[in-house]
């Protein structure tokens, strides 16, 4: 990302669903795999700025610190989430400056390139089976697909890509049926992964209460 590109971004003032903000914070592979996983789940990915602190209700810039800035390995990171993601995410990282000199972290997510990713390994912040995405009901955030809305926009799009994608392979461009056929089988190979219950909200509430008992928190 250059200078230019996150001025734009950074003069905004706004998350949206396809731009995060933190503070400065070193690298961990456990708090960010949601945020990567909800990102790669919105139609043209997002980006995940480190260096903007919020206060109060806007948001300021930082910039991130020397001593944070040294563990954002590239490598290191995509090994690190790939055990969290099912198929695999790919992103970038870089390390812009803003017009003041202050430097970031930007972490570029891309979006699925077929099938919708899902979270394959539990966390403090995550949860195996769950398909995460920038939700817009309210506060746009990360999290669990919370809507029956959101979810037909991911199973839609991941229709039209494989389509495209048979198409590009020389398979006869798809009917209108093909693409109800292909619909439905997306929707029953996440059928398992279905929009979290309120047990499994309590659920993952006793996991944390637990982890935070015993320090892991």
């Amino acid at each position: 990302m250059t200078t230019k590109e996150l001025e734009i971004i950074l003069e905004s003032g706004t998350e949206s669903q396809s731009i995060d903000f933190k503070a400065s914070c070193p690298w961990n592979a456990s708090s960010f795999a949601q945020d990567i996983l909800s990102m790669t789940n919105v139609q043209e990915g997002g980006s995940i700025i480190v260096g903007v602190a919020q206060k109060e209700r806007s948001f300021v810039r930082k910039g991130i610190t020397q001593e944070h800035k040294d563990t954002y390995k590239e490598d290191g990171m995509k090994d690190q989430i790939a055990p969290f993601a099912d198929p695999h995410v790919n992103f970038s990282v870089s390390f812009p400056k803003d017009k003041n000199g202050l430097e970031y972290v930007v972490i570029v997510v891309e979006p699925f390139k077929e099938i919708p990713v899902i979270c394959i390994r539990d966390s403090a912040k995550t949860n195996a089976t769950a398909i995460y995405y920038r939700n817009r009901d309210g506060k746009v955030e990360s999290g669990h697909v919370s809507n029956a809305y959101d979810l037909r926009d991911i199973l839609e799009r991941a229709a039209v890509k494989l389509m495209n994608k048979a198409k590009d392979i020389g398979y006869l461009v798809p009917t209108p049926e093909d693409y109800k056929i292909l619909t439905k089988a997306l929707e029953e190979r996440i059928k398992k992964y279905s929009l979290p219950s309120s047990e499994d909200k309590k659920i993952q509430e006793a996991k944390n209460k637990l982890r935070k008992e015993r320090g892991e928190l």
